[in-house]
């Protein structure tokens, strides 16, 4: 076991902690909410995957989480605001702690891995990864100012 393996560990342990916890307890947005935390920490959990045991193909996964996990979480969003007694849940500490997750994993593998085509996957990865978590934490939380329905 190298120094990537126990990072994604301990990543996928703690963001999976996390996000049982919040699918199993609370009311349905809080359960979406944890829906987008496990994305935002099985990504980076496959980035570190794949360098530790050498398999680009975990990338590639890696890539098509970030690319769907916000679009179901925009779904769920979009399902739960017909809600009349919806509570407006926010969870922005948790959305920053796993979009500097999400940075600090990308940053240290484009460091590892040195200029190429596959730090150029790893930067597309993260700005999906990031902005898709913050774009979907900002509808949960009660959708953006000035657009009707959302």
């Amino acid at each position: 076991m190298n120094g990537w393996i126990l990072a994604a560990g301990i990543v996928l342990g703690g963001g999976g902690a996390a996000a049982l916890w919040g699918v199993t307890t609370g009311p349905p947005a809080r359960r979406v909410i944890a829906q987008n935390l496990t994305t935002s920490a099985v990504c980076p959990a496959l980035l570190l995957f794949a360098q530790g045991y050498g398999r680009p193909a975990y990338v590639d996964l890696a890539l098509l989480l970030a690319l769907l996990g916000p679009v179901g979480t925009l779904v769920f969003a979009r399902l739960l605001s017909g809600e009349p007694e919806r509570e407006r849940t926010s969870a922005w500490g948790l959305t920053w702690a796993a979009a500097a997750l999400g940075a600090a994993v990308v940053v240290a593998l484009c460091v590892a891995g040195g200029p190429g085509r596959a730090m150029v996957k790893l930067l597309a990865i993260g700005v999906l990864l990031i902005g898709g978590n913050l774009i979907a934490s900002r509808a949960l939380a009660g959708g953006f100012q000035g657009v009707r329905g959302g």
